[in-house]
């Protein structure tokens, strides 16, 4: 099983333990993390279902870089991580 985390910029906003959740895909990796916490999903995701501009995810350490597409396959094991990005000048 994947294990999906936030980090605590997220979820001092929405409380989200670290999960291992039964899914094939980042998408159902994240729908079933929202299951356990349905307001997390506003701060990820826009109304779209894409991935916000100010949050990033990682599959084991590597950034998604496609925003909309999140049909990514995942492996036993595999961690994901959503963070919310930094962004200024």
């Amino acid at each position: 099983m994947p294990h999906v985390e936030f980090a605590p910029a997220l979820t001092r906003h929405v409380a989200c333990a670290p999960q291992d959740v039964d899914a094939h895909t980042l998408r159902e990796a994240l729908a079933r993390a929202f299951d356990a916490a349905p307001g997390m999903r506003n701060y990820v995701l826009d109304d779209q279902g894409c991935v916000r501009k100010h949050v990033a995810v990682f599959i084991n350490s590597r950034m998604v870089t496609d925003r909309t597409h999140l049909d990514v396959p995942l492996e036993r094991g595999d961690n994901v991580m959503v963070i919310q990005a930094l962004t200024g000048g």
